[in-house]
């Protein structure tokens, strides 16, 4: 059986090949000046139609915080911009198998992720800060719990390293071990006077002089 033949009924004789678009030339240094002059003074414009400008990504209560401020939006920002840098050179370390580039890869990348949930619930999870992670996060407590069983009963807990309004300082591990050396004596002193024979009834029976 023969084919039936084709016949395109499209035309293209008036088609005519786009026009190639001369690359840009490279600002100067003015140049580079005056467009961030202007992108300023248009941002700013918008800011002042819209106080909420560039800020819907972000917590309300962090929209306040001052640039100084040691958990700044614009220093966070900056941090996580610095992190991803070095996460996207480690995704190349992972890929030559280098030793530990999968552990620092990952490090990288959960600090991004508690930055960016810093950013929507305005609550910082990471136990560190700073743009090379270098500060630690100082805990604060704002209720205390007491042990409710034991030798320590009616006592408060306590967290190396927490700050505790009632005692006005860090909680340290020099304070811990002064406290447990005292319940260690206070333990061996009880001990020693309670010292002796015992009859059958649960009794203590004094020791002849």
């Amino acid at each position: 059986m023969a084919r039936k033949k084709i016949t395109v009924t499209t035309d293209n004789s008036e088609w005519k090949a786009p026009k190639k678009r001369k690359p840009r030339k490279p600002m100067s240094d003015d140049q580079k000046v005056a467009a961030a002059e202007r992108l300023a003074k248009a941002r700013q414009a918008k800011l002042e139609k819209n106080p909420d400008y560039g800020q819907s990504s972000i917590h309300e209560g962090l929209r306040n915080l001052p640039d100084d401020h040691p958990l700044s939006p614009s220093k966070v920002k900056n941090w996580i911009k610095v992190q991803k840098e070095y996460a996207s050179s480690e995704r190349a370390a992972v890929r030559h198998n280098i030793k530990g580039a999968i552990a620092r890869l990952a490090n990288h990348e959960g600090y991004v992720r508690n930055m960016q949930a810093y950013f929507r619930t305005g609550a910082w999870i990471d136990i560190f800060y700073g743009e090379h992670q270098q500060n630690r996060i100082r805990n604060k407590c704002i209720a205390l719990a007491y042990y409710w069983h034991g030798r320590q009963k009616g006592q408060p807990k306590r967290d190396i390293g927490t700050f505790y309004p009632d005692m006005g300082c860090t909680y340290t591990q020099e304070m811990f071990e002064e406290e447990n050396e005292y319940e260690r004596s206070r333990d061996t002193n009880i001990g020693k006077r309670n010292k002796g024979s015992v009859d059958r009834k649960g009794r203590q029976k004094s020791k002849a002089s």
